[in-house]
């Protein structure tokens, strides 16, 4: 079977189905190839680039009416939090409710009312302001799922604690403000990781409050190891154990570091992403741990 042809003019490109063809570039059947990547209703890519999110935005950009700016975590992604958004994460737009426009697969498009004050352009795209983005987030998303976005936008200065206070408080009782409140509250740029936020969120909604990325020194003030999250007054760690740990070498740098921990007093509780399916045992885990 010969190759899928593949125009030069559209290698490395996103495009309209109804331009290429319409041009006579490409074929109906042509179009359906493993040449071309289908994104959404008659928005294809080349299958060379790769599947990400900014290809994903590229797309859209071609479905978008011009009022609808990004927002979400579509908006999170162009800030630079990218770890917040993957391939499988729908592109989110904001439209003005009196546009028609949706639904499609593939997006998620809310209607709503944005003021100049919350657009600005981010990735050369309009997309929704960085605290706009974060209280959307808090305002419209689970509760561990929104702290864990916002420990990310928080770390990496997207947006700061103090101006997300002052925009909750000016905010006049939307749908979900008592929410998003409760996630600024629970928020922490300390966080490396979104596993950690959510075992850190998690634990904190039980009542039980640990310090994140707690630095832990023996007896002369040495560096002993840096923890997750900790009960300094219990000297319990929980640490999450994800798949990077087994890589090479990994496992015997970590039983080094357990043994200095264990040295210096400390206990660990291992937490895995099965434990997070469950949080009711991981409670009691702690909790059981922590009466010991």
């Amino acid at each position: 079977m010969p190759p899928p042809r593949r125009p030069a003019v559209l290698r490395g490109r996103v495009f309209r189905a109804r331009d290429v063809l319409a041009a006579g570039l490409l074929s109906p059947s042509a179009l359906r190839s493993s040449a071309w990547r289908r994104l959404y209703r008659g928005v294809y890519a080349d299958a060379e680039l790769p599947d990400d999110p900014d290809l994903r935005i590229s797309g859209a950009c071609l479905l978008v009416p011009a009022a609808a700016v990004f927002s979400g975590r579509t908006a999170a992604h162009l800030h630079g939090a990218t770890e917040l958004a993957d391939a499988a994460t729908p592109v989110e737009v904001s439209v003005p409710p009196g546009v028609r426009f949706g639904p499609i697969a593939g997006l998620r498009v809310r209607r709503t009312v944005l003021p100049s004050s919350d657009v600005t352009v981010a990735g050369r795209r309009p997309c929704t302001t960085g605290t706009r983005t974060a209280l959307d987030i808090a305002r419209t998303e689970p509760l561990v799922e929104a702290v864990a976005a916002l420990d990310v936008l928080l770390a990496r200065g997207v947006v700061d604690r103090a101006g997300l206070r002052r925009s909750l408080d000016a905010m006049p009782s939307p749908r979900g403000a008592r929410r998003a409140a409760r996630a600024v509250v629970l928020a922490d740029p300390r966080a490396e990781s979104l596993p950690e936020s959510r075992v850190r969120v998690v634990l904190a909604c039980a009542g039980l409050d640990a310090v994140p990325q707690y630095t832990v020194r023996d007896a002369d003030g040495g560096f002993v190891a840096r923890v997750d999250l900790a009960f300094p007054e219990y000297r319990l760690a929980v640490e999450y154990d994800g798949v990077w740990h087994g890589s090479p070498g990994q496992l015997g740098r970590d039983r080094r570091r357990l043994n200095r921990l264990t040295a210096s007093g400390w206990r660990v509780v291992f937490v895995t992403a099965a434990d997070l399916r469950d949080p009711d045992a991981l409670v009691a885990r702690v909790t059981a741990a922590l009466g010991r």
